[in-house]
């Protein structure tokens, strides 16, 4: 059973940057491709971007692709989301998510283990 645990969220303006972290443990990090949604209330959960096991392979919406970047330390067991250039909209509880021996899916259907979620606040 694999545990994950964000970290990271916070208020910022407009304009900046925050980094999420998602440390995982109880499973082979190593083994599963990474994930980052968000969600904001009475809306569905949104793909933000993914990452293959190894990290050779990154993929972004649309929405965020040029201002987030998402990478992995397989020997730190933990996916990190670079924000840049942030935007009211961008506002949300991020979740990060892992895909057992998957090679980092855009829906949120193939994901195994999810964490909690950290809150991201961007003001204008």
């Amino acid at each position: 059973q694999m545990r994950l645990v964000e970290s990271g969220g916070g208020l910022v303006q407009a304009g900046g940057s925050l980094r999420l972290s998602c440390a995982a443990s109880g499973g082979t990090f190593s083994s599963y491709a990474m994930g980052w949604f968000r969600q904001v209330p009475g809306k569905e959960r949104e793909f933000v971007a993914a990452i293959s096991r190894r990290g050779v392979s990154t993929y972004y919406a649309d929405s965020v692709q040029g201002r987030f970047t998402i990478s992995r330390d397989n020997a730190k067991n933990t996916v990190y989301l670079q924000m840049n250039r942030l935007k009211p909209e961008d506002t949300a509880l991020y979740y990060c998510a892992a895909q057992r021996y998957g090679t980092g899916a855009v829906e949120s259907k193939p994901y195994d283990y999810w964490g909690q979620g950290t809150q991201v606040t961007v003001s204008s």
